[in-house]
């Protein structure tokens, strides 16, 4: 648990790492690893279908192998499960992704929370503090919310 907990601090916030944008591409990764399983757990339960999503947009996002996904996931619970609160994130995600990324990362959260087939009311309020904090505008939250929602398979 502290070799991993060490790990993270090495690859992911240590400001000296001589490869700084690999450095920084890996926060964002984090952040939004972390704010997807944030979706998922928002309604206190996490389903094997939202899980499965949540992998398989990480690995399609980042194009991430197997073990670098097992890895940023192991990581992103830890980090989601100590954090005090969504700023931490979305700041990362502010200062690593232009406009159109933080769109598409918003319909991915929502593509998270109708996973299970059932919107949660904290899934939804959650999503909208982290359009919020992404500077996102109300239209891009409706448009998203509606495009997961087509999207979903039912």
């Amino acid at each position: 648990m502290l070799q991993t907990v060490k790990q993270f601090f090495e690859c992911f916030l240590n400001p000296g790492n001589e490869d700084g944008s690999k450095t920084q591409q890996q926060k964002v990764q984090m952040a939004c690893a972390a704010l997807l399983l944030e979706i998922s757990a928002a309604d206190q339960h996490s389903s094997e279908a939202e899980l499965a999503l949540l992998h398989t947009i990480l690995r399609e996002t980042f194009q991430l192998d197997e073990p670098a996904l097992e890895q940023l996931s192991r990581l992103a619970q830890q980090e989601a499960k100590s954090a005090t609160s969504l700023y931490q994130f979305t700041s990362l995600i502010n200062t690593g992704f232009n406009y159109p990324q933080k769109t598409a990362l918003l319909e991915q959260l929502w593509l998270i929370a109708f996973a299970d087939n059932r919107l949660d009311s904290h899934e939804e309020h959650l999503i909208r503090r982290i359009a919020d904090l992404l500077h996102l505008t109300h239209g891009d939250f409706i448009r998203a919310k509606f495009a997961a929602r087509a999207a979903k398979p039912d």
